[in-house]
């Protein structure tokens, strides 16, 4: 990984890392608690009123940029609200968040769901409408660029392979596993990749790029903008490069796109243009997964988490297990 050039922020220097940790323990701990009980939107409720709850605790004047919805859609959380105890007084935070990524797959208690968060100083994350983003991410250590959604797949698998030194037949590829991506498989298929569907959580999917544990090299493919600003805020963290373009299906979603300033619909986004500056990224597991073990609920009251904490500025990359007791 190369060294990092952000300078760090004196704001979010008062915005502790181990704060944001709190964070999105919280709400997996409070979703866990539906796990595997088939009910997806009880269990989104409960994190994100404990991601609320403890954002709320924190000495900052924050506002949500990406959240669960605009106002008229969501009850906390939305794009819009302010969170945090010092309103006016406190240093002024943007806040990428999405409580239960995955609520299908808690409610089914499947692979990957997570709690996730990402900060940055006022301004430096995309304000994305609620809308499909067609996705092409690829962990660090390649050369800038290697990457281009104005390309195809298949000249975006020979470029990575070509700078890893392999076939294009030893290359990984991430996709979420919808009919929609039915071409795009086919066509990998066809290079000889290999190909991880995974059903849900495509932040996970991202971020998987960035651990050579989980072996995948690439991820592609369309799923929810607000979730794009997310893996970019954690490729940020590490160097990893990432790129975006929003989709629309229709007027309503691009009036959507407009209302939030954006006016170039055919936009490729950089990493750099979707999260700026020094941020910091969390995401705790909420089930098991490639990344991350799940909350775990064992004899005595001891609740177990585990945590991934990212910072752009230091490049630094904590794992951080918790055991938590007297927590419902």
């Amino acid at each position: 990984m190369t060294k990092p050039t952000t300078p760090p922020s004196p704001v979010l220097d008062r915005v502790l890392v181990l704060e944001m940790v709190r964070v999105t323990e919280a709400a997996a701990i409070a979703a866990s608690k539906l796990v595997g009980r088939g009910d997806e939107d009880a269990a989104d409720a409960a994190a994100v009123e404990a991601m609320r709850a403890a954002l709320n605790e924190l000495a900052m004047d924050g506002t949500v940029v990406i959240g669960e919805g605009e106002r008229d859609e969501a009850p906390m959380l939305f794009i819009g609200e302010k969170v945090g105890s010092a309103q006016g007084t406190g240093p002024k935070i943007d806040i990428a968040l999405d409580p239960l990524e995955g609520t299908t797959i808690t409610a089914k208690a499947g692979p990957n769901a997570l709690a996730v968060l990402a900060v940055a100083e006022e301004g430096n994350l995309l304000n994305a409408p609620d809308v499909y983003m067609d996705k092409l991410a690829v962990g660090p250590g390649y050369p800038e660029g290697i990457i281009d959604l104005a390309k195809s797949p298949t000249e975006n698998v020979q470029a990575v392979a070509a700078a890893k030194g392999v076939n294009p037949d030893d290359i990984i590829v991430c996709v979420l596993d919808r009919p929609r991506h039915a071409e795009l498989i086919a066509e990998l298929r066809g290079l000889g990749c290999g190909v991880v569907l995974i059903g849900d959580g495509d932040v996970a999917g991202v971020i998987a790029v960035t651990n050579p544990e989980t072996t995948i090299d690439l991820y592609m493919g369309s799923g929810g903008a607000p979730e794009g600003v997310l893996a970019a805020a954690a490729l940020r963290c590490v160097g990893g490069q990432f790129q975006g373009r929003l989709l629309f299906r229709n007027d309503d979603e691009r009036g959507r796109a407009r209302k939030w300033g954006i006016t170039d619909l055919n936009k490729i986004y950089t990493r750099d243009e979707l999260a700026k500056g020094d941020c910091i990224f969390a995401a705790t597991g909420v089930t098991d997964g490639s990344l991350l073990k799940g909350v775990k609920r064992l004899k005595g009251g001891v609740i177990t988490t585990h945590t991934v904490v990212m910072r752009a500025s230091t490049g630094t990359v904590r794992w951080v297990s918790g055991e938590h007791r007297n927590k419902s």
